[in-house]
């Protein structure tokens, strides 16, 4: 069963880093839409990620096939682009040109391509892959013993609260690799695979859901730098914040349990569109931006320009090579018929 909803919040989680990042580049607005809070999205992203795994897969057995399929699955949607934006980065800046992403030398090429290490908005896509790693043990975990899920989720907490996060990065022969990026994202994924787990089991009354508990997405600018109540330290450390974890969870169960399916806003042709060009949208459109912002334009003028370049880039991308790709690699493993396509990004 398609949740087409979610089509319109991964595409907010999109456009929120664009806005970002946008922000940040040009200082529109006087940058009050910057200051990191671009991680808003890719929470969501994770969040998304982690729901529909486990809605899509945890209570289908755990047997090879499965697994093959998972793997395919997940492989053809966040790879092909991935991987053509590394390579393009690395063989750009060996060329003297900054066009995409900044990857100098072979050791960081191979931090990339080994999911340990990510040049900006790339540090978010060896996370995801990762979790679909963890995710493998909560599935094995699923049959009769759900319980353990639960416990290893709590025991990763407790660790993690425990060692305050590690800051574990370096190098490892000039290699570099920052396994920090997956622990502290780990909590938003973690709620994501619970949610998704009780999502066909929660009965919600219906006199619960209402249209308006869509409005619990204005919680997320309210948490950005410029206007938030969180105290200084959790506006700097967004990803390490409880106050912060607990807004995001709620905006969150608000948006999957509790808003109608039926919701316009969120289930309609522009947020279906917008959904499905996330991932490329949010591989492709910090390139963009950097270049418009050398052009002699208003802000507005910059803003309206560089999103849709963005759109247009991304579009063409997911239509004419990963859509078609995906599919292909989907199509290698067996019963190919039957092979869900959660179409998560990316992890971002």
């Amino acid at each position: 069963m398609e949740i087409r909803k979610l089509n319109t919040l991964r595409g907010i989680a999109a456009l929120i880093v664009f806005i970002t990042h946008f922000s940040d580049i040009t200082n529109w607005l006087d940058g009050v839409l910057g200051g990191g809070s671009g991680a808003y999205g890719v929470m969501l992203f994770f969040m998304l990620s982690g729901f529909l795994m486990s809605y899509l897969y945890l209570d289908k057995d755990f047997s090879q096939g499965n697994i093959i399929r998972y793997f395919l699955a997940r492989a053809g949607r966040v790879l092909p682009l991935y991987l053509v934006v590394v390579f393009g980065s690395y063989f750009l800046t060996l060329s003297g040109y900054d066009g995409l992403y900044a990857i100098p030398d072979f050791n960081t090429l191979l931090g990339h391509l080994l999911f340990l290490y990510g040049e900006s908005v790339l540090w978010s896509i060896p996370a995801e892959i990762q979790f679909y790693l963890i995710f493998i043990a909560f599935w094995a975990f699923a049959k009769r013993r759900t319980g353990y899920i639960y416990v290893s989720i709590i025991a990763v907490m407790i660790l993690l609260f425990l060692t305050n996060f590690p800051k574990i990065y370096g190098d490892i022969n000039g290699v570099p690799y920052n396994l920090f990026s997956v622990l502290r994202t780990l909590p938003f994924f973690f709620v994501g695979v619970v949610f998704g787990l009780h999502y066909r089991s929660l009965k919600v009354p219906e006199y619960l859901k209402k249209h308006w508990f869509i409005l619990s997405l204005c919680l997320i600018p309210l948490m950005y730098p410029a206007f938030s109540p969180l105290n200084t330290t959790d506006k700097v450390r967004m990803w390490l914040s409880y106050e912060v974890l607990l807004v995001m969870s709620t905006v969150f169960f608000c948006i999957v349990f509790l808003v109608p399916n039926s919701n316009v806003i969120l289930a309609n042709k522009l947020g279906d569109f917008i959904g499905k060009i996330s991932y490329s949208l949010y591989l492709l459109h910090l390139p963009i931006i950097i270049k418009v912002n050398q052009l002699d334009l208003s802000d507005v003028a910059k803003l309206l320009l560089s999103l849709a370049l963005s759109i247009l880039a991304a579009y063409f991308s997911y239509r004419c090579f990963e859509r078609p790709i995906a599919k292909l690699i989907r199509d290698l493993g067996p019963n190919k018929s039957h092979q869900p396509d959660t179409h998560t990004r990316a992890s971002v």
